[in-house]
Protein backbone atom coordinates (compact mmCIF):
# COMPACT_ATOMS: atom_id res chain seq x y z
CA UNK A 1 0.00 0.00 0.00
CA UNK A 2 0.43 3.61 -0.53
CA UNK A 3 1.18 5.42 2.79
CA UNK A 4 0.01 8.77 3.80
CA UNK A 5 2.72 11.41 4.27
CA UNK A 6 1.77 13.23 7.05
CA UNK A 7 3.65 15.39 9.07
CA UNK A 8 4.42 14.12 12.16
CA UNK A 9 4.47 10.14 10.78
CA UNK A 10 6.48 11.33 8.47
CA UNK A 11 4.80 9.68 6.73
CA UNK A 12 2.11 7.19 7.29
CA UNK A 13 1.92 8.82 3.70
CA UNK A 14 -0.47 8.07 2.15
CA UNK A 15 0.48 6.00 1.14
CA UNK A 16 2.29 4.17 1.59
CA UNK A 17 1.11 5.98 0.60
CA UNK A 18 2.73 5.37 0.96
CA UNK A 19 5.50 7.63 -2.01
CA UNK A 20 8.70 8.87 -3.82
CA UNK A 21 9.47 9.61 -7.12
CA UNK A 22 12.03 9.56 -9.49
CA UNK A 23 12.86 9.50 -13.21
CA UNK A 24 14.07 7.04 -15.94
CA UNK A 25 16.70 9.71 -16.18
CA UNK A 26 17.92 9.68 -12.86
CA UNK A 27 18.60 6.12 -12.77
CA UNK A 28 22.27 5.71 -14.03
CA UNK A 29 23.82 6.16 -11.27
CA UNK A 30 22.68 6.04 -7.34
CA UNK A 31 23.99 9.59 -6.10
CA UNK A 32 23.84 9.74 -2.73
CA UNK A 33 26.47 9.18 0.20
CA UNK A 34 29.14 6.68 -1.41
CA UNK A 35 31.51 4.56 1.59
CA UNK A 36 32.74 1.42 2.45
CA UNK A 37 30.54 0.75 5.04
CA UNK A 38 26.86 0.34 5.34
CA UNK A 39 26.71 0.48 9.13
CA UNK A 40 26.30 -2.85 11.49
CA UNK A 41 23.64 -4.08 8.53
CA UNK A 42 26.64 -4.22 5.80
CA UNK A 43 28.79 -6.87 5.31
CA UNK A 44 32.30 -5.91 3.77
CA UNK A 45 31.90 -7.95 1.03
CA UNK A 46 29.69 -10.28 -1.33
CA UNK A 47 30.48 -12.93 0.62
CA UNK A 48 27.51 -14.96 2.46
CA UNK A 49 25.67 -15.48 -0.84
CA UNK A 50 24.91 -18.62 -2.43
CA UNK A 51 28.36 -19.56 -4.60
CA UNK A 52 28.43 -17.47 -7.89
CA UNK A 53 27.33 -19.65 -10.77
CA UNK A 54 27.57 -18.93 -14.34
CA UNK A 55 26.20 -15.93 -15.54
CA UNK A 56 24.01 -17.15 -18.12
CA UNK A 57 21.19 -15.86 -20.42
CA UNK A 58 19.58 -14.33 -17.45
CA UNK A 59 22.86 -12.07 -17.08
CA UNK A 60 23.02 -11.25 -20.34
CA UNK A 61 23.80 -7.39 -20.81
CA UNK A 62 24.92 -6.94 -17.42
CA UNK A 63 27.91 -4.48 -16.52
CA UNK A 64 31.14 -6.34 -15.59
CA UNK A 65 31.69 -4.61 -12.33
CA UNK A 66 28.56 -6.28 -11.21
CA UNK A 67 28.88 -9.79 -12.56
CA UNK A 68 29.56 -11.19 -9.06
CA UNK A 69 25.84 -10.13 -8.22
CA UNK A 70 24.23 -11.17 -11.36
CA UNK A 71 26.58 -14.49 -11.37
CA UNK A 72 24.47 -15.31 -7.80
CA UNK A 73 22.38 -18.99 -7.47
CA UNK A 74 20.31 -18.40 -4.54
CA UNK A 75 20.53 -21.15 -1.89
CA UNK A 76 16.99 -21.90 -1.14
CA UNK A 77 15.89 -23.55 2.43
CA UNK A 78 12.68 -24.33 4.35
CA UNK A 79 11.44 -21.39 5.92
CA UNK A 80 7.73 -23.01 7.10
CA UNK A 81 5.40 -21.90 4.82
CA UNK A 82 7.70 -20.69 2.24
CA UNK A 83 11.35 -21.25 0.72
CA UNK A 84 13.72 -18.58 1.57
CA UNK A 85 16.98 -17.20 0.61
CA UNK A 86 19.65 -13.74 1.02
CA UNK A 87 20.20 -12.11 -2.17
CA UNK A 88 23.66 -10.09 -1.58
CA UNK A 89 23.90 -6.65 -3.51
CA UNK A 90 26.29 -3.70 -3.11
CA UNK A 91 25.54 -0.79 -0.87
CA UNK A 92 26.08 1.62 -3.96
CA UNK A 93 25.77 0.96 -6.99
CA UNK A 94 28.71 2.89 -8.36
CA UNK A 95 31.04 1.21 -6.01
CA UNK A 96 29.97 -2.41 -6.63
CA UNK A 97 33.57 -3.60 -4.62
CA UNK A 98 32.51 -2.22 -1.34
CA UNK A 99 30.17 -2.70 1.23
CA UNK A 100 27.18 -4.95 0.66
CA UNK A 101 23.98 -6.12 2.40
CA UNK A 102 22.23 -9.16 1.81
CA UNK A 103 18.20 -8.95 0.78
CA UNK A 104 15.57 -11.57 2.51
CA UNK A 105 14.00 -13.49 -0.41
CA UNK A 106 10.95 -16.41 -0.21
CA UNK A 107 9.19 -17.77 -2.61
CA UNK A 108 5.56 -19.94 -2.73
CA UNK A 109 6.55 -22.54 -5.14
CA UNK A 110 4.07 -23.47 -8.16
CA UNK A 111 1.52 -25.54 -7.32
CA UNK A 112 0.61 -26.85 -10.89
CA UNK A 113 2.87 -26.61 -14.22
CA UNK A 114 5.07 -24.40 -13.84
CA UNK A 115 5.72 -21.05 -15.94
CA UNK A 116 8.32 -19.18 -14.42
CA UNK A 117 8.67 -16.29 -11.46
CA UNK A 118 6.11 -13.72 -10.70
CA UNK A 119 7.94 -11.05 -7.92
CA UNK A 120 5.40 -9.40 -6.16
CA UNK A 121 5.43 -6.01 -3.92
CA UNK A 122 2.77 -4.64 -1.77
CA UNK A 123 4.01 -0.74 -1.37
CA UNK A 124 4.89 1.33 1.29
CA UNK A 125 7.71 2.35 0.75
CA UNK A 126 8.81 0.14 3.75
CA UNK A 127 6.25 -2.72 3.45
CA UNK A 128 7.50 -6.26 3.19
CA UNK A 129 7.35 -7.89 -0.04
CA UNK A 130 8.85 -11.19 2.32
CA UNK A 131 5.74 -11.25 4.12
CA UNK A 132 2.95 -10.42 1.28
CA UNK A 133 4.45 -13.14 -0.78
CA UNK A 134 4.21 -15.53 2.54
CA UNK A 135 0.52 -14.89 1.92
CA UNK A 136 -0.02 -16.34 -1.08
CA UNK A 137 0.18 -19.64 0.93
CA UNK A 138 -3.42 -18.82 2.33
CA UNK A 139 -4.88 -18.07 -0.78
CA UNK A 140 -3.85 -14.45 -1.08
CA UNK A 141 -1.78 -11.91 -3.55
CA UNK A 142 -2.96 -14.20 -6.54
CA UNK A 143 -5.39 -16.28 -7.54
CA UNK A 144 -4.91 -20.08 -7.62
CA UNK A 145 -4.96 -20.54 -11.16
CA UNK A 146 -1.83 -17.48 -11.02
CA UNK A 147 -0.26 -19.54 -7.84
CA UNK A 148 -0.68 -22.79 -10.11
CA UNK A 149 1.56 -21.24 -13.07
CA UNK A 150 4.29 -19.29 -10.97
CA UNK A 151 6.31 -19.44 -8.31
CA UNK A 152 5.45 -16.15 -6.42
CA UNK A 153 8.97 -14.09 -5.00
CA UNK A 154 8.73 -11.95 -2.62
CA UNK A 155 11.45 -9.31 -0.98
CA UNK A 156 12.23 -7.01 1.70
CA UNK A 157 13.56 -4.16 -0.69
CA UNK A 158 16.38 -2.57 1.24
CA UNK A 159 16.55 -1.15 4.59
CA UNK A 160 13.26 -3.09 4.98
CA UNK A 161 12.46 -5.61 7.52
CA UNK A 162 14.86 -8.38 6.89
CA UNK A 163 17.23 -6.68 4.73
CA UNK A 164 19.43 -4.54 6.80
CA UNK A 165 16.29 -2.00 7.83
CA UNK A 166 16.68 1.24 9.16
CA UNK A 167 15.93 2.57 12.76
CA UNK A 168 16.12 5.70 13.29
CA UNK A 169 14.45 5.84 16.77
CA UNK A 170 13.08 3.71 19.54
CA UNK A 171 9.38 2.74 19.56
CA UNK A 172 8.38 5.38 22.63
CA UNK A 173 9.82 7.80 20.40
CA UNK A 174 8.08 6.45 17.20
CA UNK A 175 4.74 7.32 18.79
CA UNK A 176 5.60 10.44 19.79
CA UNK A 177 6.22 11.42 16.18
CA UNK A 178 3.45 9.61 14.75
CA UNK A 179 0.92 10.95 16.86
CA UNK A 180 1.94 14.86 16.60
CA UNK A 181 0.17 17.68 15.23
CA UNK A 182 -0.52 17.08 11.93
CA UNK A 183 -2.03 20.44 11.12
CA UNK A 184 0.19 23.01 12.86
CA UNK A 185 -1.93 26.07 12.82
CA UNK A 186 0.55 28.48 14.47
CA UNK A 187 3.59 30.09 13.94
CA UNK A 188 5.11 28.31 17.62
CA UNK A 189 3.37 24.71 16.26
CA UNK A 190 5.03 24.94 12.31
CA UNK A 191 8.45 25.48 14.15
CA UNK A 192 8.02 22.63 16.35
CA UNK A 193 6.88 20.48 13.68
CA UNK A 194 9.80 21.46 11.51
CA UNK A 195 12.34 20.89 14.54
CA UNK A 196 10.61 17.77 15.45
CA UNK A 197 11.12 16.41 11.51
CA UNK A 198 14.25 17.50 11.42
CA UNK A 199 15.69 16.03 14.76
CA UNK A 200 14.11 12.37 12.61
CA UNK A 201 15.83 13.10 9.49
CA UNK A 202 18.99 13.73 11.51
CA UNK A 203 18.17 10.04 13.60
CA UNK A 204 17.94 8.26 10.70
CA UNK A 205 21.30 9.34 9.15
CA UNK A 206 23.33 8.94 12.57
CA UNK A 207 22.03 5.19 13.25
CA UNK A 208 21.12 3.92 9.72
CA UNK A 209 24.96 5.02 9.02
CA UNK A 210 25.46 5.14 4.68
CA UNK A 211 22.53 3.12 3.83
CA UNK A 212 20.52 5.67 4.39
CA UNK A 213 22.07 7.54 1.44
CA UNK A 214 20.80 4.31 -1.01
CA UNK A 215 17.58 3.27 -0.45
CA UNK A 216 16.34 4.92 -3.45
CA UNK A 217 13.41 3.13 -5.56
CA UNK A 218 16.52 3.59 -8.89
CA UNK A 219 18.61 0.76 -6.46
CA UNK A 220 15.67 -1.29 -5.33
CA UNK A 221 14.58 -1.06 -9.21
CA UNK A 222 18.51 -2.25 -10.01
CA UNK A 223 18.45 -5.08 -6.86
CA UNK A 224 14.76 -6.72 -8.84
CA UNK A 225 17.41 -7.01 -11.67
CA UNK A 226 19.68 -9.07 -9.95
CA UNK A 227 16.75 -10.95 -7.93
CA UNK A 228 15.68 -11.43 -11.80
CA UNK A 229 18.86 -13.02 -12.91
CA UNK A 230 19.27 -15.14 -9.69
CA UNK A 231 16.19 -16.67 -10.28
CA UNK A 232 17.22 -17.62 -13.54
CA UNK A 233 14.73 -15.65 -15.63
CA UNK A 234 15.15 -14.15 -19.17
CA UNK A 235 12.46 -11.35 -17.99
CA UNK A 236 11.00 -10.13 -14.93
CA UNK A 237 7.08 -11.13 -14.58
CA UNK A 238 6.22 -8.67 -11.98
CA UNK A 239 2.96 -7.84 -9.95
CA UNK A 240 3.35 -4.62 -8.04
CA UNK A 241 0.85 -2.89 -5.69
CA UNK A 242 0.38 0.68 -4.88
CA UNK A 243 4.19 2.44 -4.16
CA UNK A 244 5.15 -1.34 -5.55
CA UNK A 245 4.45 0.20 -9.07
CA UNK A 246 6.60 2.93 -8.90
CA UNK A 247 9.46 0.15 -8.61
CA UNK A 248 7.66 -1.45 -11.17
CA UNK A 249 7.84 1.70 -13.90
CA UNK A 250 11.36 2.42 -12.54
CA UNK A 251 12.63 -1.06 -12.88
CA UNK A 252 10.64 -0.98 -17.07
CA UNK A 253 12.27 2.64 -17.77
CA UNK A 254 15.82 1.40 -16.47
CA UNK A 255 15.39 -2.50 -18.43
CA UNK A 256 12.19 -2.00 -20.84
CA UNK A 257 13.79 -5.00 -22.73
CA UNK A 258 13.69 -7.28 -19.70
CA UNK A 259 9.90 -6.34 -18.70
CA UNK A 260 7.80 -9.75 -18.96
CA UNK A 261 4.45 -9.79 -17.58
CA UNK A 262 4.12 -6.79 -15.68
CA UNK A 263 1.03 -5.61 -13.67
CA UNK A 264 1.03 -2.06 -11.67
CA UNK A 265 -2.47 -1.79 -9.52
CA UNK A 266 -2.73 1.03 -7.99
CA UNK A 267 -0.81 3.89 -9.55
CA UNK A 268 2.11 6.06 -8.45
CA UNK A 269 3.44 8.11 -11.48
CA UNK A 270 7.18 9.21 -11.47
CA UNK A 271 7.03 12.10 -12.98
CA UNK A 272 4.35 13.80 -9.58
CA UNK A 273 5.90 16.75 -7.96
CA UNK A 274 5.36 16.43 -4.65
CA UNK A 275 2.48 19.02 -4.44
CA UNK A 276 0.84 17.37 -7.18
CA UNK A 277 1.04 13.98 -4.85
CA UNK A 278 0.23 15.74 -1.50
CA UNK A 279 -2.71 17.26 -3.21
CA UNK A 280 -4.03 14.32 -5.09
CA UNK A 281 -4.38 12.21 -1.60
CA UNK A 282 -5.78 14.91 -0.65
CA UNK A 283 -8.71 14.58 -2.87
CA UNK A 284 -8.15 11.12 -2.80
CA UNK A 285 -9.14 10.45 0.62
CA UNK A 286 -11.94 13.51 0.72
CA UNK A 287 -14.09 11.13 -1.83
CA UNK A 288 -13.03 7.92 -0.15
CA UNK A 289 -14.15 9.80 2.92
CA UNK A 290 -17.27 10.82 1.77
CA UNK A 291 -18.31 7.31 0.19
CA UNK A 292 -17.49 6.18 3.27
CA UNK A 293 -19.95 8.56 4.93
CA UNK A 294 -22.78 8.06 2.42
CA UNK A 295 -22.87 4.09 3.09
CA UNK A 296 -22.95 4.95 6.97
CA UNK A 297 -25.69 6.83 6.50
CA UNK A 298 -27.63 4.48 4.20
CA UNK A 299 -26.77 1.91 6.81
CA UNK A 300 -29.37 3.81 9.10
CA UNK A 301 -27.98 4.93 12.74
CA UNK A 302 -24.49 6.44 11.80
CA UNK A 303 -23.28 8.53 14.36
CA UNK A 304 -22.09 10.76 11.78
CA UNK A 305 -25.33 12.52 11.02
CA UNK A 306 -28.30 12.24 8.31
CA UNK A 307 -26.08 13.91 5.01
CA UNK A 308 -22.57 13.50 3.61
CA UNK A 309 -21.97 16.94 4.30
CA UNK A 310 -22.96 16.80 8.23
CA UNK A 311 -21.01 13.64 8.47
CA UNK A 312 -17.66 15.11 6.76
CA UNK A 313 -17.96 18.50 9.14
CA UNK A 314 -18.37 16.14 12.07
CA UNK A 315 -15.30 14.29 11.19
CA UNK A 316 -13.48 17.82 11.27
CA UNK A 317 -15.14 19.13 14.15
CA UNK A 318 -14.01 15.98 16.17
CA UNK A 319 -10.74 16.04 14.80
CA UNK A 320 -10.25 19.91 15.90
CA UNK A 321 -11.56 18.64 19.18
CA UNK A 322 -8.55 15.94 20.15
CA UNK A 323 -6.27 18.62 18.92
CA UNK A 324 -7.21 20.58 21.54
CA UNK A 325 -7.50 17.51 24.01
CA UNK A 326 -6.54 13.94 23.31
CA UNK A 327 -9.27 11.20 24.10
CA UNK A 328 -7.57 8.69 27.04
CA UNK A 329 -6.53 5.57 26.07
CA UNK A 330 -5.69 2.27 27.81
CA UNK A 331 -3.30 -0.85 27.41
CA UNK A 332 -1.69 0.67 24.23
CA UNK A 333 2.04 0.73 25.81
CA UNK A 334 3.30 4.34 26.32
CA UNK A 335 0.29 6.17 24.26
CA UNK A 336 -2.00 7.47 26.59
CA UNK A 337 -4.19 9.86 24.66
CA UNK A 338 -5.62 9.45 21.05
CA UNK A 339 -4.11 12.54 19.27
CA UNK A 340 -5.12 14.08 16.36
CA UNK A 341 -2.13 12.34 14.69
CA UNK A 342 -3.56 8.85 15.96
CA UNK A 343 -6.82 9.42 14.80
CA UNK A 344 -6.35 10.72 11.42
CA UNK A 345 -4.27 7.77 10.90
CA UNK A 346 -6.72 5.48 12.23
CA UNK A 347 -9.33 7.09 9.91
CA UNK A 348 -7.06 6.83 7.10
CA UNK A 349 -6.92 2.76 7.64
CA UNK A 350 -10.73 2.61 6.79
CA UNK A 351 -10.43 4.12 3.90
CA UNK A 352 -7.92 1.10 1.90
CA UNK A 353 -10.40 -1.02 2.26
CA UNK A 354 -14.31 -1.18 2.50
CA UNK A 355 -14.53 -4.06 4.72
CA UNK A 356 -13.10 -1.77 7.42
CA UNK A 357 -16.07 0.63 7.10
CA UNK A 358 -17.93 -1.20 10.09
CA UNK A 359 -15.14 -0.91 12.06
CA UNK A 360 -15.08 2.41 11.58
CA UNK A 361 -18.39 3.92 12.56
CA UNK A 362 -18.15 1.40 15.61
CA UNK A 363 -14.77 3.63 16.27
CA UNK A 364 -16.19 6.74 15.75
CA UNK A 365 -19.27 6.01 18.02
CA UNK A 366 -16.88 4.97 20.95
CA UNK A 367 -14.82 7.79 20.45
CA UNK A 368 -17.97 10.52 20.25
CA UNK A 369 -18.69 8.74 23.30
CA UNK A 370 -14.66 9.92 25.12
CA UNK A 371 -13.06 6.13 24.15
CA UNK A 372 -10.61 6.63 22.16
CA UNK A 373 -9.60 2.81 21.83
CA UNK A 374 -10.90 1.11 18.80
CA UNK A 375 -10.04 4.16 16.79
CA UNK A 376 -6.83 3.88 18.34
CA UNK A 377 -7.25 0.11 17.18
CA UNK A 378 -7.09 1.09 13.64
CA UNK A 379 -4.76 3.30 13.87
CA UNK A 380 -2.44 0.57 15.48
CA UNK A 381 -2.91 -1.77 12.22
CA UNK A 382 -2.10 1.12 10.36
CA UNK A 383 1.27 1.68 11.47
CA UNK A 384 1.82 -2.10 11.74
CA UNK A 385 1.91 -1.39 15.71
CA UNK A 386 1.41 -3.55 18.71
CA UNK A 387 -0.89 -2.60 21.18
CA UNK A 388 2.38 -2.97 24.27
CA UNK A 389 3.47 -0.43 21.77
CA UNK A 390 6.12 -2.27 19.89
CA UNK A 391 6.58 -2.57 15.74
CA UNK A 392 5.84 -5.19 13.92
CA UNK A 393 7.89 -3.90 10.93
CA UNK A 394 10.23 -0.41 10.13
CA UNK A 395 7.64 0.81 7.72
CA UNK A 396 6.95 3.98 9.74
CA UNK A 397 10.25 4.54 9.99
CA UNK A 398 11.89 3.42 6.22
CA UNK A 399 9.09 5.31 4.03
CA UNK A 400 10.70 8.49 5.05
CA UNK A 401 14.08 7.71 3.98
CA UNK A 402 13.00 6.21 0.66
CA UNK A 403 10.66 9.21 -0.18
CA UNK A 404 13.26 11.69 0.92
CA UNK A 405 15.70 10.54 -1.83
CA UNK A 406 13.44 10.03 -4.39
CA UNK A 407 11.58 13.17 -4.13
CA UNK A 408 13.17 16.33 -2.68
CA UNK A 409 10.64 18.97 -0.63
CA UNK A 410 10.70 22.62 0.46
CA UNK A 411 11.75 23.92 3.82
CA UNK A 412 10.24 27.15 3.26
CA UNK A 413 7.35 26.84 5.88
CA UNK A 414 5.32 29.60 4.30
CA UNK A 415 5.16 27.33 1.14
CA UNK A 416 3.17 24.65 3.45
CA UNK A 417 1.02 27.03 5.11
CA UNK A 418 -0.05 28.57 1.19
CA UNK A 419 -0.61 24.97 0.41
CA UNK A 420 -2.55 23.63 3.43
CA UNK A 421 -4.62 27.28 2.61
CA UNK A 422 -5.23 25.98 -0.99
CA UNK A 423 -5.77 22.65 -0.01
CA UNK A 424 -8.47 22.97 2.27
CA UNK A 425 -10.49 24.65 -0.72
CA UNK A 426 -10.62 21.18 -2.54
CA UNK A 427 -10.20 18.71 0.32
CA UNK A 428 -11.52 20.23 3.65
CA UNK A 429 -10.53 17.42 5.63
CA UNK A 430 -8.02 16.09 4.47
CA UNK A 431 -6.54 18.99 2.95
CA UNK A 432 -4.66 21.04 6.00
CA UNK A 433 -2.87 17.55 6.63
CA UNK A 434 -1.58 16.23 3.61
CA UNK A 435 -0.40 19.63 2.35
CA UNK A 436 2.15 19.03 5.21
CA UNK A 437 3.29 15.60 4.20
CA UNK A 438 6.80 16.49 2.61
CA UNK A 439 7.81 18.82 5.37
CA UNK A 440 10.11 15.79 6.80
CA UNK A 441 11.57 15.68 3.12
CA UNK A 442 12.44 19.30 3.50
CA UNK A 443 14.90 18.74 6.79
CA UNK A 444 16.08 15.84 5.49
CA UNK A 445 19.55 15.98 5.92
CA UNK A 446 20.31 13.80 2.68
CA UNK A 447 20.08 15.43 -0.20
CA UNK A 448 17.85 13.66 -3.12
CA UNK A 449 19.11 12.01 -5.66
CA UNK A 450 16.00 11.17 -7.93
CA UNK A 451 13.57 13.92 -9.02
CA UNK A 452 9.77 13.93 -10.88
CA UNK A 453 10.35 12.24 -14.64
CA UNK A 454 8.30 10.53 -17.32
CA UNK A 455 8.97 6.80 -17.45
CA UNK A 456 7.94 5.60 -21.29
CA UNK A 457 9.86 2.58 -21.10
CA UNK A 458 10.32 2.24 -24.55
CA UNK A 459 10.69 -1.66 -26.29
CA UNK A 460 8.89 -3.25 -23.80
CA UNK A 461 6.51 -5.55 -23.38
CA UNK A 462 3.14 -4.83 -22.49
CA UNK A 463 2.33 -3.15 -19.48
CA UNK A 464 -1.05 -3.83 -17.54
CA UNK A 465 -1.72 -0.51 -15.65
CA UNK A 466 -4.81 -0.77 -12.70
CA UNK A 467 -6.92 2.21 -11.58
CA UNK A 468 -9.79 2.05 -8.84
CA UNK A 469 -11.87 5.30 -9.34
CA UNK A 470 -12.33 5.91 -5.31
CA UNK A 471 -8.62 4.92 -4.56
CA UNK A 472 -7.71 6.88 -1.60
CA UNK A 473 -4.26 6.86 -1.61
CA UNK A 474 -3.80 6.52 -5.38
CA UNK A 475 -6.10 8.29 -7.16
CA UNK A 476 -7.68 6.89 -10.49
CA UNK A 477 -6.28 9.75 -12.40
CA UNK A 478 -2.96 8.19 -11.73
CA UNK A 479 -3.30 5.21 -13.31
CA UNK A 480 -3.86 7.01 -16.24
CA UNK A 481 -1.14 8.98 -16.36
CA UNK A 482 1.05 6.39 -16.67
CA UNK A 483 -0.80 4.13 -19.29
CA UNK A 484 -1.05 7.23 -20.81
CA UNK A 485 2.80 7.54 -20.77
CA UNK A 486 3.99 4.13 -21.02
CA UNK A 487 4.67 3.63 -24.61
CA UNK A 488 3.06 -0.19 -24.18
CA UNK A 489 0.59 0.59 -21.52
CA UNK A 490 -2.80 -0.87 -21.15
CA UNK A 491 -5.24 0.75 -18.78
CA UNK A 492 -7.94 -1.52 -16.82
CA UNK A 493 -10.20 0.56 -14.95
CA UNK A 494 -12.37 -0.35 -11.86
CA UNK A 495 -15.34 1.78 -10.79
CA UNK A 496 -14.94 0.80 -6.86
CA UNK A 497 -13.95 1.62 -3.78
CA UNK A 498 -10.72 1.14 -1.70
CA UNK A 499 -7.24 1.19 -2.42
CA UNK A 500 -6.18 -1.16 -5.89
CA UNK A 501 -8.29 -3.45 -6.88
CA UNK A 502 -6.86 -7.21 -7.62
CA UNK A 503 -8.42 -9.61 -5.81
CA UNK A 504 -10.49 -6.85 -4.34
CA UNK A 505 -13.29 -8.27 -5.11
CA UNK A 506 -14.03 -7.79 -8.63
CA UNK A 507 -14.16 -11.07 -10.98
CA UNK A 508 -14.00 -9.08 -14.00
CA UNK A 509 -10.70 -7.30 -12.92
CA UNK A 510 -9.42 -10.60 -11.23
CA UNK A 511 -10.17 -12.85 -15.16
CA UNK A 512 -8.65 -9.36 -16.93
CA UNK A 513 -5.57 -9.46 -14.77
CA UNK A 514 -5.29 -13.39 -14.60
CA UNK A 515 -5.83 -13.17 -18.64
CA UNK A 516 -2.59 -11.42 -19.02
CA UNK A 517 0.00 -13.35 -16.28
CA UNK A 518 -1.81 -16.44 -17.96
CA UNK A 519 -1.82 -16.19 -21.32
CA UNK A 520 -0.33 -12.71 -22.27
CA UNK A 521 -3.52 -11.20 -22.88
CA UNK A 522 -4.23 -7.72 -22.59
CA UNK A 523 -8.04 -6.58 -21.50
CA UNK A 524 -9.29 -4.80 -24.29
CA UNK A 525 -9.17 -0.70 -24.74
CA UNK A 526 -10.94 1.01 -22.24
CA UNK A 527 -12.06 -1.84 -20.73
CA UNK A 528 -13.74 -1.27 -17.33
CA UNK A 529 -15.08 -3.37 -14.46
Amino acid sequence: MRRLATTGAAAAAAIALTLAGCSSGSGDGAGGAGSNSAGGSASASSGGAAAASSAGASAAGAPASLAKFYGQKLDWKDCGPVECAKLTVPVDYSKPDGATIQLAVDRVKATGKRKGALVVNPGGPGASGYDYAAYTAEGFVVSKKVASAYDVVGFDPRGVQRSAPITCVDDKALDGFIGSDPTPDTAAEEQQAATSNRDFGTACQTKGGPLVGHVSTVEVAKDVDVLRAALGEDKLNYLGKSYGTFIGSTYAGLFPQRVGRFVLDGVVPPDITSTEMNLGQAKGFEQATQSYVRDCVAQGGCPLGDSVDSGMARIRKFLKDIDAKPLPVSGNGDVKGLTEGWATIGIAQAMYEKSYWPDLTDALKAAFGGDGNKLMKLANSYAERNANGSYSGNIMQAINAVNCLDRSAPSDLGAYRADAKSFAQQAPTWGPMLAWGSLVCGEWPIKATGKPGRITAAGSGPILVVGTTRDPATPYEWSKRLADQLQNGHLLTYDGDGHTAYLMGSGCVDDSVDGYLLDGTVPAAGKAC
